[in-house]
């Protein structure tokens, strides 16, 4: 069994997490860059699926950069950002994508713990979909992108005095890993095995809470 006592604060990552929405978000990068060689556009999803954590900006400045070696400006990575997000609007605001042992342990437990979401995903957009699927009264905040996670976490601490010794993060990406680590608040993975490799604490199923 996993423990929780002694834990105040609760740090979610929401793709992945909270909202199968993953393979929304590929069909959203393959729709997006259709008119690009699809043998590139898949190095893309395949850094898109190890970088659960990163923005959609840091992704299409990477596709541009690091696999077309092209220079993107700021205004054409942010007009790709906003046509990725209107899919994402259209697609998501759907509850059966939920993940419904995690709703189901937020909804029991939200009075117990001071919730948060920090997502890569983009901020309006998230707050948006969490209205829409019902569970944005669950948490305190609501926040993603194009701050990063490691920034965002960080930002709250400081703003609500949360104790870090006392704070988890729950996530499903090395990226979620390392903006817990240099938050000095502990990790605990879930739906992704491999960040057993990274952290001795990884949920299986909410059951064991």
């Amino acid at each position: 069994m996993i423990n929780f006592t002694g834990i105040k604060t609760i740090f979610w990552d929401f793709d992945g997490v909270i909202m199968d929405s993953m393979p929304i978000r590929d069909q959203g990068f393959i729709e997006i860059l259709k008119d690009y060689p699809e043998d590139l556009v898949t190095q893309l999803l395949a850094y898109h699926k190890a970088n659960g954590g990163l923005s959609r900006y840091v992704k299409f400045r990477y596709f541009f950069e690091e696999i077309l070696k092209e220079k993107v400006s700021d205004a054409e990575v942010e007009q790709l950002a906003n046509k990725f997000s209107t899919i994402m609007l259209k697609k998501l605001k759907n509850p059966d994508f939920l993940i419904n042992q995690t709703v189901k342990f937020i909804q029991e437990h939200h009075e117990n713990y001071q919730m948060f979401i920090v997502s890569g995903s983009e901020q309006s957009e998230l707050r948006e979909i969490c209205k829409s699927v019902g569970i944005a009264k669950y948490f305190k905040g609501i926040f993603g992108s194009p701050t990063p996670k490691n920034q965002l976490v960080k930002n709250l601490i400081k703003k609500e005095n949360i104790n870090a010794s006392k704070a988890i993060l729950i996530g499903d990406s090395i990226n979620d890993f390392e903006a817990a680590k240099v938050n000095k608040i502990t990790f605990y993975g879930f739906n992704n095995p491999e960040l057993k490799s990274v952290s001795l604490n990884y949920i299986q199923n909410f059951k064991e809470i």
